[in-house]
């Protein structure tokens, strides 16, 4: 029996933007399929039903891949892609695979030979480098910089010297509680010259895109505090 599909689901960034994070092959996918690996069950089982499920949630064999749970070891996700049946992967929130432990699953689905469906949906950091106006040819993500303050400040530094060498758009985040922080180390450590775009709350009626050059940003510093955030910079 030939192996299922597994289909790489994205969710909504925000809160009330499920309209604008799925198509109608998205919403004809979930109707087809029973069997979820999921990072959040909750978030999942609420976009399920926004995106338009008819299936009864009760039918539904959902498998929880929070951090607690990912032990490949203990926990058979892909008895269901084996027997033949298609299973959707869905991250928290945005794309799976994409600045998302669910890449793991997407690694072991390529080397037992199953089948990877990526479907169209919301990438934050996509969004960020289309709004931000910086180079969208050659780009890098950095995830999360180091926390200690003068790593996290070698590191800027760094960037910049990468943004001003390659023609180069360098993405980060942070943790949406220390984004001040990392915003007042930004424009403490950075060249008055360089370009900072601040991508904040993307897709949420709050959504906040500016890109100005550091000197600029002093003059005005924005209030990030547990606000989803994509920090971007560029050397013109």
């Amino acid at each position: 029996m030939p192996y299922g599909t597994l289909y790489l689901i994205p969710v909504p960034l925000a809160e009330e933007t499920a309209a604008q994070s799925f198509t109608l092959y998205l919403v004809d996918t979930i109707n087809s399929i029973k069997e979820y690996i999921v990072e959040n069950e909750k978030t999942a089982r609420k976009f399920l039903k926004l995106a338009g499920l008819k299936t009864p949630q009760s039918e539904l064999l959902i498998h929880d891949y929070s951090k607690h749970n990912r032990d490949m070891g203990k926990a058979d996700f892909f008895k269901g892609l084996q027997a033949g049946n298609d299973v959707g992967l869905m991250s928290e929130a945005g794309c799976p695979g994409i600045a998302d432990p669910g890449a793991e699953i997407v690694d072991k689905a390529h080397r037992m030979g199953i089948k990877v469906v990526p479907l169209v949906g919301p990438s934050s950091i996509l969004l960020a480098l289309m709004a931000s106006g910086f180079n969208g040819q050659s780009f890098t993500f950095h995830g999360y910089l180091p926390i200690d303050k003068a790593l996290r400040s070698k590191k800027i530094k760094e960037l910049e010297a990468a943004a001003i060498k390659l023609d180069q758009t360098q993405l980060f985040i942070e943790t949406p509680f220390r984004n001040n922080p990392m915003l007042e180390e930004i424009l403490k450590t950075a060249n008055p010259k360089t370009k900072l775009c601040i991508a904040t709350d993307l897709t949420a009626p709050t959504e906040f895109v500016q890109t100005k050059t550091i000197a600029e940003w002093q003059k005005k510093v924005p209030e990030l505090h547990k606000r989803p955030t994509i920090f971007l910079l560029f050397h013109p």
